[in-house]
């Protein structure tokens, strides 16, 4: 059985809402053109913002359509655009590259950490409260992805050891 594309799962979570394109486009703020062709495969990985704002609005998972776009961790964890780029540093720069990393991923769980607390105060609106939850989704996701990079700078730097502990 063919696995469905991402176009399919949203035009049938749309359906199963009773909603038609034009309703959802409305209500998640982007063209009936855009969602038409999102649903019909045309446009095949969707811009992630757009898609959160489909998910917002049906029953579909947007970390689970991100996975299908190969944004995600668990299709792929690094897309192999990363894997050549880290793959092909030197040793300063893997160790630059480490350092900016972990500098970012400490940025970003203060960030995250920030948005929990402001999460807990009684004056906050709906829409800041969705902002604030989207924000802290995407930024732990950001920080699994650096994590990720993490793991491959290590793993290069222990082949790349091994490498020279035989020469």
């Amino acid at each position: 059985m063919q696995e469905k594309k991402v176009g399919e799962i949203i035009a049938e979570a749309r359906e199963k809402a009773g909603l038609s394109q034009r309703q959802l486009a409305k209500i998640a703020n982007i063209s009936n053109a855009q969602l038409s062709k999102i649903e019909s495969g045309e446009i095949e990985i969707p811009n992630p913002k757009m898609l959160r704002k489909i998910c917002d609005h049906i029953d579909a998972n947007y970390q689970d359509l991100m996975y299908m776009i190969g944004l995600g961790m668990e299709v792929s964890p690094l897309n192999p655009f990363i894997k050549n780029y880290y793959s092909k540093l030197n040793k300063e720069e893997l160790y630059e590259a480490r350092l900016n990393v972990l500098g970012s991923i400490n940025n970003s769980e203060k960030l995250v950490e920030s948005c929990k607390e402001n999460l807990n105060k009684e004056n906050i609106t709906e829409k800041e409260k969705e902002l604030l939850l989207h924000t802290i989704e995407d930024t732990e996701y950001q920080i699994n992805t650096s994590r990720e990079i993490i793991k491959l700078i290590e793993s290069i730097e222990i082949k790349e050891r091994n490498k020279n502990a035989k020469n």
